[in-house]
């Protein structure tokens, strides 16, 4: 079938792309930044490709008229404390004109479970979505999903980073509320196995996994299935607010994400209908078999997607090609150059920076100046990388933004989201003989921009000479 893929380049829209390919069907992948759309070139060459803003007004003409099938993987949660909910309503308006003017037969939508008459605002609007889309002139189909484990789930990395980070944790009280967690595989066997099947139109189904468990318990859990013991004392005093900060700094979440996930946690989130899983005849697969699977992807290096590399986890919203071209005027600049006798290595060391593999010098400096960036609300380190040696344009590494990434030509240039009074760019090249060129330019925002970057120079002089030097000797150990 010939199938289209909204937020394509989200944490499920990356994982559902590769099976619906196996599959043997044809997807069109419909995003707002095509150059976002972090793919290898063979999986690129068997896509098409449009770019679609559902928060911008409808514009006719933009989407193939001989769609069969349309995945709706839409959401604003981490985008907007306050209107995320308008946001995500006016997107599924706009999806419903959209999908008007094909031949659609069926719409796949992710929803949350929504089973509590007290809702947060975040499964309130994934209600909401789901009465706007069943106003639509197609067959819907909507799956509703709790919390989904797998490696690179922002919930599954919330766990991870408190568990791995504090062997002794003082919880809000809410960590006592029942959620029912399901693996991302079962997610992806859910969302193709429904494609064309008329047993499910028009109809919304609750997913999830054989277990229901506190969120204490799923911490407790992570903790034995990566053998060692965590103590969890639980508090009746923390605020709804000060849960969101604790989540904020301990954890690599934004305060956006931790605010509005905080109001969710409150609620308790337990399937109450299990004939889907009937109906298509699917063992799911325990919390513990989840964790398993997500570690052995992460271990293996075959992490598909991470919520980190959403643009929501960040403070970057804008078309990354209007950054491409670094200013020239107007701009402060640390340029440093030097020959290098072995460019491969240098290029080797270039696409593995930051993250595990660090800055290659005076990384307790770069840490320090994450956790300053933590604590005046950006986005600091703890965000990592999703693979250790691949980078794709768009991708997260750390407190950059990934903004072009050519290792043919042997170029790499980072965009910062940290908090600055201005617009910072990293950029790293091997030219034709074997010279690598490392420019910092900064575009200070007025007078506090300029005091900024004199401040920091004396640092620039010890910090980018020894990265520098670091790129071009430093040999990678093979474990």
């Amino acid at each position: 079938m010939k199938i289209l893929l909204t937020g394509a380049n989200g944490y499920i829209g990356m994982r559902l792309l590769p099976q619906l390919l196996e599959l043997g069907h044809e997807v069109v992948c419909a995003v707002r930044d095509e150059s976002r759309l972090s793919i290898d070139k063979e999986t690129r060459a068997q896509i098409e490709v449009i770019e679609l803003d559902l928060l911008k007004d409808f514009s006719s003409g933009k989407i193939p008229l001989d769609i069969d099938i349309a995945y709706f993987l839409i959401h604003s949660m981490s985008s907007s404390i306050q209107d995320f909910d308008k946001q995500e309503a006016i997107t599924a308006h706009n999806f419903n004109a959209y999908m008007a003017e094909t031949n659609v037969q069926q719409v796949i939508y992710l929803s949350g479970i929504v089973n509590d008459k007290e809702l947060s605002k975040h499964l309130s609007s994934r209600k909401n979505v789901e009465d706007i889309l069943y106003q639509g002139g197609f067959n819907l189909t909507v799956l509703r999903a709790g919390i989904i484990v797998g490696s690179g789930s922002s919930s599954f990395e919330i766990i991870r980073d408190l568990c791995e980070k504090l062997p002794f944790m003082i919880t809000p009280k809410w960590v006592l509320t029942k959620t029912q967690p399901i693996a991302i595989r079962d997610v992806i066997s859910y969302l193709t196995g429904v494609i064309g099947h008329t047993e499910t139109y028009n109809d919304s189904f609750d997913i999830a996994g054989p277990n229901i468990l506190t969120y204490k318990e799923m911490l407790h859990q992570y903790a034995t299935a990566r053998g060692f013991k965590n103590w969890i004392v639980t508090v009746p005093i923390m605020t709804p607010k000060l849960s969101s900060y604790w989540l904020y700094f301990v954890t690599s979440t934004s305060y956006k994400l931790a605010i509005n996930l905080v109001d969710s946690m409150k609620m308790e989130v337990v399937a109450k209908d299990q004939r889907l899983q009937d109906i298509m005849h699917i063992t799911p697969f325990s919390y513990r078999e989840a964790i398993d699977m997500a570690f052995k992807k992460i271990e293996q290096n075959l992490v598909v997607s991470s919520w980190k590399d959403s643009m929501v986890s960040g403070r970057f919203r804008k078309n990354l090609e209007k950054y491409i071209q670094v200013p020239k005027y107007g701009v402060l600049t640390d340029k440093k150059s030097m020959k290098i006798d072995n460019p491969e290595l240098a290029l080797q060391n270039i696409w593995k920076i930051g993250g595990e593999t660090g800055w290659y010098y005076a990384n307790w400096l770069w840490k320090i100046r994450g956790f300053m960036d933590k604590l005046s609300g950006g986005v600091g380190l703890r965000r990592g990388r999703t693979h250790p040696d691949r980078i794709y344009t768009g991708d997260a590494l750390d407190f950059w933004r990934v903004l072009l990434a050519d290792k043919k030509n042997k170029r790499l240039l980072l965009f910062a989201e940290m908090r600055l009074p201005g617009e910072a760019w990293l950029e790293f090249e091997i030219d034709q003989n074997n010279v690598l060129h490392q420019t910092a330019t900064f575009r200070p925002r007025g007078l506090r921009g300029r005091l900024y970057w004199y401040s920091v120079l004396p640092f620039h002089f010890f910090i980018f000479g020894g990265m520098l030097r670091g790129i071009a000797t430093k040999k990678q150990q093979h474990i």
